[in-house]
């Protein structure tokens, strides 16, 4: 997952055809169950329920644990060696990847397209004369771009740990993986549904659809393209595609059957298709009933940010939560807030076990408060403490 920005740091037009809402306003109580009544538990009574009977995300254990980008709390994010240790870990999800194309058109996972923080780019002479600044979604950035390189010459490149402040240890890996294609994800996932007898999800991003949009490189017919070759573009598929930019959901929503999530940034941030077309509204407006009930006409789950579902005070110290978990589930949307890292610097103030930056603070007891609330799951750098969190909190 990333943002409009940096997505973990900070973490349209709304026209749809009357068939194509309402196709997803059936397969959305399809998928969510028809009665809402496991939606509208709250969280200790939902603990009873770990898993939804049937197939499709019904299938998922409650609250499910999707891997952040694998498990990017101990390797380089958006690599193979990410992405297997999350299932090693028993994640019910994994977020691979967030999808930026190439010059020559394919889907690469990379967190943003600007990759000198998470590849080894920078130590490669021969493309030194790529670095370059550009305006990503309103916001000047100097580096070198995903667009900018075919799929060969990104290959021959190598990921390296985007925090290393925060992941010191996760650096013994840098340079052990390559960029993946989201068609090796793709197969990645067949490989490892065959192996371990159960199926495997997958959780991709589009990410700045517009911008990529503007430059010829639309990212939705690709990803369309690519889920119905493989056979993942079915309502009950093992794949869900969020995406921060509504329009992009929506385009989607005419393209594929999968389950779609509206990812959401802070209150008062604004979507950038929302900036581009003259939207004025921000995600304060979209979090309102009415903004969600129009969400749910063509998506089946938002992805808020946690400080949506309980804010935070100016001290850091979470407050008491919204009507967010409730207001989505009336209208027949899950919830899949992100992230939960184990890190001090990303956990609530009254969390924190001193002050280093690398040093775990008590992210068991933030997992508790956040799960406490009815979210249906969380994304998390740290499946592991995740998984552990919630039986704790499923047999407490």
């Amino acid at each position: 997952m990333g943002t409009q920005g940096t997505h973990g740091t900070q973490e349209s037009n709304q026209q749809t055809g009357a068939g194509a809402t309402g196709r997803r306003a059936l397969l959305g109580a399809a998928v969510l169950g028809a009665t809402g009544t496991v939606l509208g538990l709250s969280g200790p009574a939902r603990a009873a329920e770990p898993s939804r009977s049937g197939k499709g995300l019904r299938g998922l254990p409650v609250p499910t644990i999707i891997g952040h980008r694998g498990a990017s709390g101990y390797r380089p994010e958006h690599t193979f060696g990410s992405y297997q240790l999350a299932l090693d870990l028993g994640a019910d999800i994994v977020e691979a990847g967030d999808l930026v194309p190439t010059r020559d058109g394919h889907l690469v996972c990379r967190h943003e397209p600007e990759i000198g923080g998470t590849t080894d780019v920078a130590d490669h002479p021969e493309f030194a004369g790529r670095r370059t600044t550009k305006v990503l979604d309103g916001v000047s950035t100097t580096g070198w771009f995903t667009e900018d390189f075919t799929l060969a010459e990104l290959k021959t490149l190598r990921a390296v740990e985007r925090i290393p402040a925060n992941r010191p240890h996760n650096t013994l890996y840098n340079g052990r993986w390559e960029i993946p294609t989201f068609e090796e994800v793709l197969k990645w996932q067949d490989e490892q549904t065959r192996k371990r007898g159960k199926q495997v999800w997958i959780y991709p991003e589009t990410k700045h659809p517009t911008y990529f949009r503007r430059l010829g490189l639309g990212l939705e017919e690709r990803v369309a393209k690519l889920l119905h070759k493989h056979g993942k573009d079915r309502k009950n598929s093992p794949v869900i595609v969020q995406s921060f930019e509504p329009s992009s959901i929506q385009r989607l929503n005419k393209l594929v059957d999968n389950p779609l999530v509206v990812l959401l940034s802070g209150a008062a941030s604004r979507p950038w298709d929302f900036v581009e077309a003259g939207d004025p509204r921000t995600v304060a407006d979209l979090v309102t009933r009415a903004g969600l009930r129009e969400i749910a006409g063509y998506a089946q789950g938002i992805g808020p940010t946690l400080d949506l579902v309980i804010p935070k005070d100016a001290a850091g110290n979470l407050t008491t939560p919204t009507t967010l978990v409730k207001d989505a589930h009336a209208v027949g949307l899950i919830l899949h807030p992100y992230t939960m890292r184990n890190e001090n610097p990303f956990l609530p103030t009254s969390f924190r076990k001193g002050t280093d930056a690398d040093a775990y603070g008590d992210s068991f007891g933030a997992f508790r408060t956040y799960f406490a609330t009815g979210i249906d799951g969380v994304f998390t750098d740290n499946p592991d403490t995740g998984l552990l969190a919630r039986a704790d909190f499923v047999n407490g």
